[in-house]
């Protein structure tokens, strides 16, 4: 066990201060053996955002990367360079195949202060941004291109989709956030599940959620894992509406009806699933596409993945919606009743003492009372910043140990902050217990 001091703000933010988040400068793809002779640098260049930039400043730009790289092999062939850090900006590589690399320059978050004489002046919070957070958001980018049939089109979508002004901790585990359920609403989605699969045998895979959160599942977990960052992070957020206080969703706007068959389906043709085929040999892969079933009035999607080699017919379509349709409508009902129940329970108005961040490695569950709403475009967190990031590095410390461990910090607003790693699970606790002593803690 460790025990450390670390800073967490002294107080509010001055007014005449303004902040500017961390920003996506450029986010390039490159192989060195593709333009290995001068006048062919272009060559090596597979992929660059943003698109305008001048062509021999995407060559210069890459050319210092691969440089830097190169530079760091000499002290560690086996593990060239993964961050940089400057004043103005950080830069993240990640080498996911051999000789394929990929870039994310970041610009380091902004405090723009008011000089004596009026004058504006800029200070760059170098030490802000987490590498393991920031690397772990690169990855996913692979993650997501890997397991998609992605056109260059929507490989700049997906950046979009990035917000790397909400990234934290639960970026790094990249975990599913499961919907609490009973016994028996659970053995109705699976039932309900059995039935459509037999019925409709293109179907191979099926994925329920509500509320974007993960009731059942019959995918691999990494490729569940993927698929769900996709859903939450990218295609919900394009289609439904914002998410309200109440669990039951405003009506769908008209976009959602593109490209229907009949009823509330949306048929995915355009990113392709690369799953996990379940075979004898698990390494075998196979291409399907994604067709979603959303309930209109509430919070409930199902994802059904059909081979892509089959074209679905409107018959399909029609044989969908006589049996997902009415059925779909009840469970939702039933969900929607079992999230008020839980609401219900585990409603408080009091401030509570103690808030948490927990995930388990082996199931990829994600649990947070910190986060008081996170979607792609924000994070609201009930704590300050300064204590997110005290989390990241006690995360941080974790990876560099293999063995089980626990780490307790005070923070300089008297906040204590608990992080414990044991048997491939992690929680992190922060306590507003301001009189409390580390024995009283631990």
């Amino acid at each position: 066990m460790a025990a450390a001091a670390a800073g967490a703000g002294s107080g509010p933010w001055a007014t005449q201060e303004k902040q500017f988040p961390p920003v996506l400068l450029s986010f390039f793809i490159y192989n060195p053996r593709f333009g290995p002779r001068e006048g062919e640098e272009e060559n090596k260049i597979l992929f660059y955002h943003p698109n305008e930039v001048e062509k021999n400043e995407k060559i210069r730009n890459v050319g210092l990367c691969e440089a830097i790289v190169q530079f760091t092999r000499t002290f560690s062939p086996s593990k060239p360079a993964k961050s940089l850090h400057t004043q103005k900006n950080r830069q993240f590589f990640n080498e996911p195949e051999e000789h394929f690399w990929m870039v994310m320059v970041v610009r380091n978050p902004i405090i723009e202060k008011q000089s004596k004489d009026g004058k504006p002046v800029i200070e760059y919070q170098e030490e802000e941004l987490l590498d393991k957070v920031y690397s772990s958001v690169l990855q996913q980018c692979y993650s997501m291109y890997k397991s998609g049939n992605v056109s260059p089109l929507m490989k700049t979508c997906y950046l979009q989709t990035l917000h790397l002004q909400s990234c934290d901790l639960l970026d790094i585990f990249g975990g599913i956030s499961f919907f609490p359920l009973d016994k028996m609403t659970y053995l109705k989605i699976q039932s309900f599940i059995n039935r459509v699969e037999e019925s409709l045998n293109i179907v191979k895979y099926t994925a329920f959620l509500y509320n974007d959160q993960l009731i059942w599942s019959g995918l691999e977990q990494d490729d569940m894992r993927i698929l769900y960052k996709y859903l939450t992070t990218s295609l919900f957020p394009r289609h439904m509406e914002p998410e309200k206080d109440s669990p039951i969703r405003a009506e769908m706007p008209v976009n959602l009806q593109q490209r229907l068959f009949s009823g509330p389906y949306v048929f995915l043709n355009d990113f392709e699933i690369q799953c996990t085929y379940h075979t004898t040999h698990p390494c075998t892969l196979k291409m399907y596409n994604l067709v979603i079933s959303s309930c209109k009035a509430m919070s409930a999607a199902v994802c059904f993945m059909i081979d892509a080699s089959i074209q679905p017919t409107l018959d399909f379509c029609r044989r969908l919606d006589s049996v997902v349709g009415p059925q779909l409508t009840v469970l939702a009902s039933d969900i929607c009743e079992q999230f008020n129940i839980n609401k219900r329970m585990s409603g408080s108005e009091k401030e509570p003492q103690f808030k948490f961040i927990y995930f388990n490695h082996m199931n990829l569950a994600e649990k947070s009372t910190v986060h008081m709403r996170k979607t792609p475009s924000v994070s609201l967190t009930s704590v300050h910043p300064d204590l997110m990031k005290i989390l990241g590095d006690i995360n941080s410390d974790f990876t560099r140990v293999d063995e089980d461990e626990e780490i307790i910090v005070k923070a300089m607003s008297d906040y204590w902050v608990v992080g414990k790693k044991s048997d491939r699970r992690e929680l992190y606790v922060i306590l507003n217990q301001k009189n409390a002593n580390l024995i009283e803690v631990n």
